[in-house]
């Protein structure tokens, strides 16, 4: 199944990782916005990857571990990449670190929830989250090579700074849920 369109398109997202890396290393406005476009494109994939799996009966258990890893994997490099050329910096580099520990909270958690047989689902406002995150993300990416007219950077801080506050609601979320199932005793003992 891993040749099923839908997981392909996932495979695509990260497959456009170093592409979108490497672009950082050349200066200039058609790099930014090569960057920044091809970062669209993988966003989009990761609409249409779950759309199409659910809407053609694709799902398949190759994709349910692809696809967050693939989002948190473009995700990270790209904010990664943003931080080592100062297109976030300064206190703008906090809700950057915000979303990195919460994607690796998030992971943690339902690595240990998948041991016990228990599903988390996503919440709307988790993709409320990634929405404003990946648009924060693209605007961030453009930077100073925007149109002059529009604060394109500081367009992009204040969403980064909105994922982050949406990123710590809902990294409380599924935390709250997991805890229910850390805090049970092993065979019913109290440890």
């Amino acid at each position: 199944m891993l040749t099923s369109l839908p997981n392909i398109l996932t495979l695509s997202r990260i497959a456009i990782i170093p592409i979108v890396v490497a672009l950082f290393f050349f200066p200039g406005p058609w790099p930014a916005w090569l960057a920044a476009g091809l970062f669209a494109v993988a966003c989009i994939t990761d609409w249409f990857d779950g759309y199409l799996a659910r809407a053609w009966q694709e799902e398949s258990l190759i994709g349910k571990f692809l696809d967050p890893i693939a989002d948190k994997l473009l995700v990270a490099a790209v904010l990664i990449m943003l931080v080592a050329n100062q297109h976030i910096a300064g206190f703008a580099v906090l809700p950057a670190v915000v979303i990195l520990l919460r994607e690796v909270m998030v992971s943690g958690l339902r690595e240990f929830l998948a041991g016990l047989r228990v599903g988390v689902p996503v919440s709307r406002l988790a993709k409320w989250k990634t929405g404003i995150q990946m648009l924060a993300i693209g605007w961030l990416i453009v930077g100073d090579h925007g149109p002059s007219a529009w604060p394109v950077t500081l367009i992009g801080e204040v969403g980064l700074w909105m994922a982050a506050a949406l990123t710590l609601l809902t990294g409380w979320d599924y935390l709250r849920a997991g805890l229910r199932h850390m805090l049970t005793p092993l065979g019913g003992k109290d440890e």
